[in-house]
Parts: C-alpha cells; structure tokens; sequence
C-alpha cells in the first residue's frame, strides 16, 4: 500500500442540503481498483493519477481525530463519493472501521457509500453511532444479474452478496438502501433489470432506492468506457450506439427513461420504498433532534 500526504481527510462543514444530507466529506483512499467500466471518477477534472490503483492519506486517523475534535458542529460524515471506503485493501488496513469508531467517539453520524459487502464487518459499531446521530448506508446496486454485474463491475463483491449485506444491515435497524446508478442505456436499462432490483430490494429490506436512469461522460473517462464495451460486448456496436444517440453529451440519458422511471416509481409505491432525496434524509434523520435536521433548516 502506498500512503501519500494529507493535510486534512473531513471536509469542512456544510449545510447538509445535498446528497444524503451530508455535512461533511471523507475520503481515506485515492483511486479505486473496483475497474467499473462507468466510473465519473476517472475523469481528468479530478486530477487522480493511476486511478485503478489505490492509495491510503498518510496519518488519516490521526488526522481524522483533529478534524472531528475541532469542527464546532457535529453533522453527518460522508463516505465514498470519490474511492470506496470497503476497498479490498480495508479489509487488512481497517482505516474505515477505526475511522468509525472515531466518528461514534465524538458524536457525529455518517453517510456511507459503497459496493463492497465488507460494510457488514463494522455492524456493531454503525449500531453505536445510530443510538446518538444518524446513519445510513448506500449500497450501490446496478444490475439484479451477477453475470452482468461482473462484466461492469468485475472488482466488487456480486449484486447477490450485496442483497444479503442489506438484509444484515436491515435485520440490525441499520437505514440502508440502494444506489441505483448508472444505469447504462442499451447495457441494464431494461424492464427486467429495473424490476428485478426493486423486487430483490424489498426482499433484502431496503427502506430506499435512489436512481439515475442513465450515465456521465467526460473527457478521458469516455474513450475508457467506449474501449470496455469493444471488449466486452464485441459485434454489438455500443460505441457506435452511443456516439450517434449522444456526441459529445456529458449526460447520456437512457431513451426509455421516462418510461422506466414510471415502473420504478410504481413499484417502490407498491413495495413503500422511498425514492426522492428529501423524504430519504428526512426518514433516517427523524428522531435525532433538529440540529441533524439540517437538511429542511439551511
């Protein structure tokens, strides 16, 4: 593992009226070894070179524990917006798991993004923090279908594994859900793919799916994607697909969008999933006071 310089590792405070009512922002790693073929993060305005391989902040629990310790307002730490905090390296490192038990000692709650079912390993210590700040898990879920996902995202624990990381995460009052996104036109936006992921969410029971029906491309980022769909669905023609529906189009929105937003919406109606940001932070901040409720009050 090779550590690199930080001055600081959590961001400073904002008013939580984004992504997950996130207030602050932490990223232990740099870069990701996941290879999604659709990563935004490989982009070039994000300056991380050699993104697929992953490097640790030098100090960062140290670092972290002067961060948290002289923020003036506790608030919700974010995690995994731009490296994956459950990476294959945590699992020997546990700079996230230590990181956590930081964040429970000083009384803040945290948001945490990933695709890794390695989440389940820090049950016990996200069950801590939930019974003074709020907490809730985002687990990223693209495809209901193991084969594809590994075509997509070959690196991370299978669609199937990370159902199960959300029935274990439910089963101990832990608020979690599902990351919808990207879904890829003309790879998973399918009625099939939309259905069977709302379906097994509710049987898993997620309390939330937040989705985007289609992708971002930029700069380098595109021609990466563009050369993984050669060389994963040759004779297919994606690349050409895409060109001609999209150009030079940094959004890339699914055509049948509209109507697979439509089963979405009536499925997780039916199931009483919910699906719009402001209910989802609403829910899982409800109970912890009206400074966590930062979200309605900036």
């Amino acid at each position: 593992m090779e550590y690199i310089p930080a001055k600081t590792v959590v961001s400073s405070y904002s008013g939580g009226n984004g992504w997950f009512g996130n207030n602050y922002n932490m990223n232990i790693y740099k870069g990701c070894c996941h290879g999604c073929i659709y990563c935004d993060s490989r982009s070039e305005c994000y300056g991380i070179n050699d993104f697929d391989t992953v490097r640790a902040k030098e100090n960062a629990l140290a670092i972290i524990r002067n961060n948290l310790r002289s923020k003036v307002k506790t608030g919700v730490v974010g995690t995994g917006s731009m490296s994956d905090p459950y990476n294959p390296y945590e699992k020997e490192l546990v700079l996230t798991g230590h990181a956590l038990e930081l964040i429970n000692a000083y009384d803040f709650g945290v948001s945490i993004a990933t695709k890794s079912a390695l989440i389940t390993r820090d049950i016990e210590i996200l069950k801590e923090i939930k019974e003074h700040s709020p907490v809730i898990c985002e687990i990223t879920i693209t495809c209901h279908d193991d084969r594809l996902a590994s075509k997509l995202e070959p690196n991370v624990s299978s669609p199937s594994e990370r159902f199960k990381a959300i029935r274990q995460l439910s089963d101990n009052g832990i608020f979690c859900g599902i990351l919808l996104m990207p879904v890829l036109p003309f790879i998973n936006d399918t009625y099939e793919n939309i259905t069977g992921i709302v379906t097994k969410a509710h049987e898993a029971g997620a309390r939330f799916i937040y989705p985007a029906f289609g992708v971002t491309l930029r700069q380098n980022q595109r021609e990466w994607f563009y050369n993984k769909l050669d060389e994963l669905f040759p004779g297919k023609l994606l690349r050409e697909k895409y060109i001609r529906s999209f150009g030079n189009n940094y959004e890339c929105r699914s055509p049948g969008a509209s109507k697979l937003w439509k089963l979405f919406r009536e499925l997780c109606d039916g199931y009483g999933i919910l699906y719009d940001m402001k209910d989802i932070v609403f829910t899982y901040k409800q109970g912890y006071g009206i400074n966590q409720l930062s979200f309605f009050n900036d």
